[in-house]
């Protein structure tokens, strides 16, 4: 996660600089679910992966399709019924391997959104607001980062009305879910 830019105070002609050195470093992946079920308030539900970039890992440096299949099922399980997945068209979630183990769960149905349509991905004002909330922040390790991005997205998951806010700036119709 690269860190991101923020404005800040700073003393007149000294311009507060940070310095980050990202060559190789470590990386953390989030994924996360926004979930709706009548009668309940939204929940969030999200897993973080650490790992390397670059190809010495012989690994993908993101979520793999196993790592997704691990947060739905999880979601599964805390929701205790079936689950209509709304995706966007990242690579992962449309790959052969990711199908094979969406169909191998009788209680998951996935629709896709259309390429381009960030501003229907209810989880994309998730990242908005977590990344405002990490502005000018430093972290000398890894460790340290991830601590912080769980501590703010518990802080979210508490939040219903930051939930909604974040349904609601889609423009689509939860009618009777909310």
């Amino acid at each position: 996660m690269r860190p991101p830019k923020g404005r800040t105070w700073g003393r007149r002609g000294r311009t507060p600089v940070v310095r980050v050195t990202a060559s190789n470093a470590p990386r953390l992946s989030v994924a996360a679910l926004v979930a709706v079920k009548p009668g309940q308030r939204p929940r969030l539900l999200y897993r973080t992966h650490r790992g390397r970039r670059g190809a010495r890992t012989g690994r993908r440096k993101g979520f793999t399709e196993a790592a997704y299949a691990v947060l739905l099922d999880a979601a599964h399980q805390q929701l205790g019924g079936p689950i209509v997945l709304v995706w966007d068209n990242l690579n992962t979630h449309v790959s052969a391997a990711m199908a094979a183990l969406v169909t191998a769960r009788p209680w998951l149905t996935v629709f896709q959104l259309p390429p381009y349509a960030h501003e229907l991905n209810p989880v994309e004002p998730v990242w908005a607001h977590l990344k405002r909330s990490l502005a000018n922040l430093t972290k000398h390790s890894i460790a340290e980062l991830t601590v912080l991005v769980k501590t703010r997205l518990k802080r979210m998951q508490y939040r219903p009305g930051l939930l909604v806010g974040f349904l609601a700036s889609t423009g689509l119709e939860f009618g009777s879910f909310l």
